[in-house]
């Protein structure tokens, strides 16, 4: 793992790799790490991964599988979801099931965000009310949109003042991605703020460029991403 040479402000961590598969597998040794402090320091032996969804972090969900860490005592969820059944082909859960959910890691629990309810904000509302039993979030790993958006933290979704309020008390809420047809589920800011160990996993360099963008400004409607940005935050890229 190299240190990153690229121009961050002090204080923020990163690191930088060839490609996508030396990165994939850096995050899943050093997620694989986390976790299995978090099971030993934690008095009820439990640990809790929140991860990304979407096509980027599928090698690492492969890589991070294949790590034999106590799987039983690890519950997962996602930061979003599509509001949309397990088995339909945008679901989260389904790419979750499909590449992490395999060989040692079958026997880790899942908290599900979605809900089959007849509206998308009754969804919100079960989701809000499931995740009271979420233990605390030892790690989070992030992606982002070049737009700047993370989880489905949308510039100019509705609820998204509510959803970046450090001081709200949901857990999640319902939300809009202005590109496509899917109606979202997202954790809010101040659950995702609450992980022990933020990540943020980007390659490519428009993603680089959106990342610098967001570092250069403070206005968190415009790029929600920024919420994030902070000391306490590793960043994984590569070209």
């Amino acid at each position: 793992m190299a240190i990153c040479e690229l121009e961050f402000p002090a204080g923020l961590k990163a690191n930088e790799f060839d490609n996508p598969e030396q990165l994939a597998n850096a995050l899943a040794d050093h997620v694989a790490e986390r976790l299995s402090a978090a099971i030993s320091s934690n008095p009820h032996g439990i640990a809790t991964l929140v991860v990304s969804g979407g096509k980027s972090p599928v090698a690492f969900f492969q890589a991070l599988s294949q790590k034999p860490i106590e799987w039983s005592k690890v519950a997962i969820s996602l930061a979003d979801e599509r509001w949309v059944p397990t088995e339909h082909a945008d679901s989260n859960a389904g790419l979750l099931k499909r590449y992490l959910f395999r060989g040692l890691a079958e026997k880790a629990g899942f908290f599900s965000l979605y809900r089959p309810t007849a509206t998308l904000d009754e969804a919100a509302v079960a989701a809000d009310e499931a995740l009271k039993e979420l233990p605390k979030i030892d790690v989070l790993v992030l992606g982002m949109g070049d737009d700047g958006h993370t989880a489905s933290l949308f510039p100019n979704s509705p609820n998204l003042t509510q959803a970046l309020d450090l001081h709200s008390e949901r857990r999640c809420l319902p939300m809009l991605a202005p590109t496509t047809p899917h109606q979202r589920l997202t954790m809010t800011r101040a659950l995702l703020s609450s992980a022990t160990t933020p990540i943020l996993s980007i390659s490519g360099q428009a993603k680089l460029q959106t990342l610098r963008k967001a570092l250069a400004g403070d206005d968190l409607a415009e790029m929600p991403v920024r919420a994030f940005l902070n000391s306490s935050l590793e960043i994984y890229w590569c070209p």
